[in-house]
């Protein structure tokens, strides 16, 4: 993505895993301000951590001086092992985490295959007592797999028409929470055209002011 993108290679439940880790220019103190692992969307359908959304998702923390992380799944790109119809996937989140966490607030995010991992791996560390301190999730997979219920503050992006996950499914799982849904207004599942509107939503999430120009 950058110069300061650093690859690596971590030890997975089924064996290497893939990293892009993604370091801000500067922060204060010259530290991180925290940490923020992206899942990718389905890896049967050409997902992976070079997606467009998880790149953006990317940019926006490393612009606010977060380390970002991205990682292929199990069986993507550099990774080993096979597809495990999403139960494996959220092992390789958490073995992702574990390994590449830094000190500081953790953010957890993912798109849409990616925000079900996110949100199921959300909750695992929750109950052992690791909450992460905010999730992202764009277009989570809301149709086809359970998503877990989210902290109220959870940032939840989807396209009014997304043809892939329908918003209807989002704001059924999301209605049960109570939890507020940031609808983007003709904008289908990859948010074509809409990449940068998507990227604001998110600093305003985090109450970042970008520089003008940016």
């Amino acid at each position: 993505m950058s110069p300061r993108t650093e690859s690596v290679t971590i030890t997975g439940p089924a064996g290497a895993l893939q990293c892009a880790i993604d370091h801000p220019a500067a922060a204060p103190g010259g530290t991180a301000l925290g940490c923020a692992v992206f899942c990718h969307p389905h890896p049967l359908f050409g997902g992976t951590m070079d997606n467009k959304v998880i790149v953006t998702l990317a940019r926006a923390f490393v612009q606010m001086g977060y380390v970002a992380v991205r990682f292929n799944f199990r069986g993507v790109g550099g990774s080993a092992g096979a597809w495990d119809e999403g139960r494996g996937e959220i092992d390789d989140a958490l073995a992702v985490v574990d390994a590449l966490r830094r000190p500081g607030p953790l953010v957890l995010g993912g798109f849409s295959f990616g925000g079900y991992v996110a949100s199921q791996a959300a909750a695992r560390l929750a109950a052992l007592g690791r909450r992460a301190t905010r999730l992202v999730l764009v277009a989570p997979a809301a149709k086809n797999f359970e998503l877990a219920d989210v902290p109220a503050d959870t940032l939840v992006v989807h396209g009014a028409a997304d043809d892939v996950v329908p918003l209807a499914a989002v704001l059924e799982w999301a209605g049960t929470q109570s939890l507020p849904v940031a609808v983007i207004p003709g904008a289908g599942h990859f948010f074509h055209g809409q990449i940068t509107l998507l990227k604001h939503l998110v600093l305003r999430a985090w109450n970042f002011q970008p520089p003008a120009g940016h």
